[in-house]
């Protein structure tokens, strides 16, 4: 089976493309040039230099293609707008565009995100609405979800979507990068004690949930929560982090309000003086730390038996031997 992954230089997809690899695809990907791929240098695959701008190459890389796994986007928690509408938004619909071209294509797998919920209260399944939240990520996911949708109906587009939590493991930037970096610093915010479950998803769990989802009927036209099911909280992952590196939990502490106002005061220069770098605390890490993230899984055991198979002791240690290999 021939599959084309985007975003294969990143985290999600550069795992997935390994995975996928492991298994005897012809795996393709889609990079700019100057991409970093070292973590996939050994594996037999065929790289299209170029990005969702350059529709020739889209329609280079989507030759032959059977499956799609759109997994490029700008995910973090602090960038100008207009780099998170080009990469979630514009994007992905050049991609559209360039999928409904394609007469070998049996199902495009889209990476959406919980987020797209709009930061419920409460977790919610996969009947919500989806709302925007007024946050860059949250509107620009949701717009580029809103995309797929359009295309599978009105065009008839195969089309499967996740919804992943909290994804983390090795060569991951927000939840084991910076995490890791805030606890040796002793900078690592809890929230309200760090009760709220974080959704904890590991990066292998999230790939495999795609790689089964792309190849069962059921799935079709359909989307899909991922996360470990641990219903594990801050506290414990965290409490699980700093003990695997040698250092201590964290000891800051604050409530969801006055998380909310701090946040707000740094993002304030950032955003007026248009500081380099990200603020120390932005409204949307405070939303991932202080809301309960463990956004149900049965619709995704019931259709394609999605059973996580890394534990969050496992997926840990991993993150943390990958961490020290660094």
């Amino acid at each position: 089976m021939r599959s084309l992954v985007t975003g294969a230089s990143g985290f999600l997809g550069g795992r997935l493309a390994q995975l996928l690899a492991a298994q005897g695809d012809e795996v393709v990907v889609l990079a700019r040039p100057r991409s970093d791929l070292r973590h996939l240098a050994d594996l037999p695959l065929t790289v299209i230099p170029g990005d969702l701008s350059d529709s020739a190459a889209l329609a280079r890389s989507l030759r032959g293609v059977d499956r799609l796994f759109h997994c490029a986007a700008c995910s973090t928690d602090w960038a100008p707008f207009k780099i998170y509408y080009s990469a979630n938004v514009t994007g992905t619909a050049n991609l559209l565009e360039a999928a409904r071209a394609c007469p070998t294509l049996q199902r495009f797998v889209h990476v959406s995100t919980t987020d797209v919920y709009g930061y419920p209260a409460a977790p919610c399944d996969e009947s919500h609405p989806l709302v925007d939240a007024g946050l860059p990520y949250n509107q620009t996911k949701r717009l580029g979800e809103l995309a797929v949708w359009d295309a599978h109906r009105d065009h008839g587009l195969p089309v499967t979507i996740v919804r992943p939590a909290t994804i983390y493991g090795p060569r991951g930037k927000d939840f084991t990068v910076e995490v890791a970096t805030m606890l040796r610093q002793r900078l690592m915010l809890l929230i309200d004690h760090g009760r709220a479950p974080g959704g904890f998803t590991y990066v292998d769990n999230v790939a495999e949930a795609m790689i089964a989802a792309s190849v069962s009927p059921k799935t079709l036209g359909q989307a899909y929560n991922l996360s470990d099911g641990s219903n594990a909280d801050w506290t414990e992952y965290l409490a699980r982090f700093s003990a695997a590196l040698g250092c201590r939990p964290p000891w800051l502490d604050l409530s969801l309000a006055n998380a909310t106002r701090l946040a707000r005061l740094l993002e304030l220069p950032h955003r007026l003086l248009k500081l380099s770098g990200r603020p120390l605390l932005t409204r949307h890490a405070v939303l991932l730390l202080g809301l309960n993230q463990e956004f149900p899984i049965a619709k995704a055991a019931r259709d394609f038996g999605y059973a996580p198979q890394v534990s969050l002791a496992e997926g840990i240690a991993r993150s943390v031997d990958w961490l020290r290999q660094q």
